[in-house]
């Protein structure tokens, strides 16, 4: 058997391995080994799985995980769950889709703390999924975008999701999160225009509710300006150099513990479980990342990487044919594997062919990320869809999926307009220190 085969051998196992339920860390880790033991020996695939737990363990650039995620939970413990959802639905619940708009909102203001797309969609969707339902709102509309919303998660910065990617391709997180801004509110503003148009053509869809004076909007404002301005301060400080990605999520989370202090929730009890919830997922992504390095290094032992290069170099086409041939493998693939998983498995094969075609690490990782993004809402996977039914459990899960729908073709605009102006990823780093 050829190294190829062999390589692409793995990449079955790896699959079966994630169908049957174990876990993506473990998987990554297990195929990693295997498949080195195969390709040179077993004793050289232990001692550099020993060599990878080493070198994650004492990572400098991995601190900014853990922190971070501390800094999320902290301010989950101060009561910024729900904050900016109800502020933005003072703003603009009156008008015709309003909820609807201030849950994108919420949404893209949420994951500007939590960088997680399962935790906007569960935290943002018990607070606004009730509310849209008892002011009248299609069902299925009201789930539909809430799952689209709860992907702004995975891109806003702090995203998680963009802090494996660096670590894993050795991009510089900072640069990554500044080029993740304008794709991140650029996707918002796509779903609030897919709202706004449903609405205009079919009014019912989602009906105008009570106004509220402008003395409550300014006292929701005033309620949420503490967290605006610890993000504020964090990304707009890695963005502008004054803090290395590990520094701003330092002062992140001091300025977390002030802003729990502030708005009386500094107790034993909130800190413990903030630090009891930062170190179990700190540990597990760090599984993970120590199996995606593992896997990465069987599959570049094998040549696959090299072998599929040079088959989509051969694309008659162009580079953006070839990266669009890479979307429909990374959408098909998403449709039974996880994000995390499916960027994982990607990023050691799909990366070195986008560079060789020309294309910058950072766009290739808001692209990979932003495409991983839609595996969260389509079928049959679609895992924010089963945490908005969780919710809203008479809402049969056709019915949410017919309302992704409109939400779908904003995210397959949204990321044709990201392959075919590479410089609306590219350009605020281009201008910033971070």
């Amino acid at each position: 058997m050829t190294p190829e085969l062999i390589g692409f051998a793995g990449i079955l196992v790896l699959l079966f391995l994630l169908t049957v339920g174990v876990p993506i860390g473990v998987s990554l880790a297990l195929t990693g080994v295997l498949g080195l033991m195969v390709m040179l020996s077993p004793e050289a695939a232990l001692a550099k799985a020993g060599v990878v737990v080493f070198e994650v363990a004492q990572k400098y650039e991995l601190g900014v995980l853990p922190l971070f995620l501390l800094m999320a939970h902290l301010c989950f413990a101060a009561g910024a769950s729900r904050d900016f959802f109800d502020v933005a639905a003072r703003f603009i619940g009156h008008r015709r889709g309003g909820l609807g708009l201030a849950a994108i909102a919420g949404c893209a203001g949420f994951g500007s703390i939590s960088g997680s797309s399962l935790a906007t969609v569960a935290t943002v969707g018990s607070a606004a999924l009730p509310e849209m339902r008892r002011a009248g709102y299609n069902p299925g509309f009201a789930a539909g975008a809430l799952a689209a919303g709860g992907t702004l998660g995975a891109l806003i910065p702090p995203s998680g999701a963009l802090i494996v990617f660096g670590i894993i391709a050795e991009v510089s997180i900072g640069k990554l999160f500044t080029a993740a801004i304008i794709p991140g509110f650029s996707q918002a503003l796509f779903y609030m225009i897919a709202i706004g148009v449903l609405c205009w053509f079919r009014p019912e869809l989602g009906p105008p509710s009570a106004r509220v004076g402008w003395r409550e909007r300014m006292r929701g404002l005033l309620g949420i300006i503490d967290i605006i301005v610890l993000v504020v301060f964090v990304i707009g400080g890695l963005m502008i150099g004054w803090f290395t990605p590990t520094e701003a999520a330092s002062v992140g989370v001091i300025c977390a513990f002030i802003l729990l202090g502030l708005r009386g929730g500094f107790n034993r009890a909130n800190i413990a479980d903030s630090f009891a919830k930062t170190l179990t997922t700190t540990g597990m992504l760090y599984l993970i990342i120590m199996g995606a390095i593992l896997f990465a290094t069987f599959i570049s032992v094998t040549g696959l990487a090299d072998l599929m290069s040079r088959a989509v170099m051969a694309i008659d086409g162009g580079p953006v044919v070839a990266i669009m041939v890479m979307t429909l493998l990374l959408l098909v693939l998403g449709s039974f594997l996880d994000g995390l998983a499916l960027m994982l498995l990607t990023t050691p094969i799909f990366l070195p062919i986008a560079i060789e075609l020309g294309y910058s690490p950072i766009w290739f990782g808001i692209f990979l990320v932003r495409t991983m993004e839609i595996g969260f809402v389509h079928p049959p996977l679609g895992l924010n869809v089963y945490v908005i039914q969780s919710i809203g459990k008479d809402i049969p899960l056709g019915k949410i999926f017919r309302g992704i729908v409109p939400f779908l073709i904003a995210d397959f605009l949204h990321l044709a307009m990201i392959i075919a102006f590479p410089m609306v990823t590219l350009w605020l780093p281009s201008v910033t220190a971070g």
